[in-house]
């Protein structure tokens, strides 16, 4: 079974279509994204979320922690926790609710909600390598597992 994948990307416009890759993988489920700050996490989420449709602008929800996109058969919900001063105020905030079934969660910073937050089926990071950045995904669920294969099958496709 795979456990990881990883791929280099080169630039800004290889990170959206890596972003709307994985929305063709995963329907639903839980990613937490990791990498230091202007690491392109947010450009991921990006390519996720126009992937699936929205043609507006997608921003980091630094200021509100959460920006919520509603289309046909998803809702998607994109976090940035980088401000959160305490975890617990994600109980405040309701954060359970968002967490459904038929939703996909993109956790930006998830360390700082630790303890509140639900497993992660996809760890994804991003770190410098080179001239770009390399992008690795590893399971952490069954779910995972299942994206993994279907992500090494588009990229086959692909190439």
């Amino acid at each position: 079974m795979t456990q990881s994948i990883s791929w280099s990307l080169t630039n800004e416009t290889e990170t959206i279509a890596a972003g709307e890759l994985i929305s063709r993988a995963m329907s639903s489920g839980v990613i937490f994204l990791h990498g230091n700050l202007g690491m392109g996490k947010t450009t991921l989420a990006r390519g996720v979320i126009q992937s699936l449709g929205h043609e507006g602008a997608v921003k980091s929800p630094t200021y509100t922690l959460v920006e919520p996109y509603e289309f046909d058969e998803v809702r998607v919900y994109h976090f940035d926790l980088y401000r959160l001063g305490d975890p617990e105020e994600l109980e405040y905030m309701g954060i359970r609710d968002y967490f459904e079934s038929h939703s996909l969660c993109l956790v930006e910073w998830s360390e700082k909600g630790e303890g509140f937050l639900p497993a992660a089926d996809l760890d994804l990071y991003l770190e410098p390598e080179s001239l770009g950045r390399k992008i690795t995904l590893r399971a952490r669920t069954e779910l995972g597992q299942s994206v993994l294969h279907r992500l090494q099958s588009l990229r086959s496709d692909q190439a």
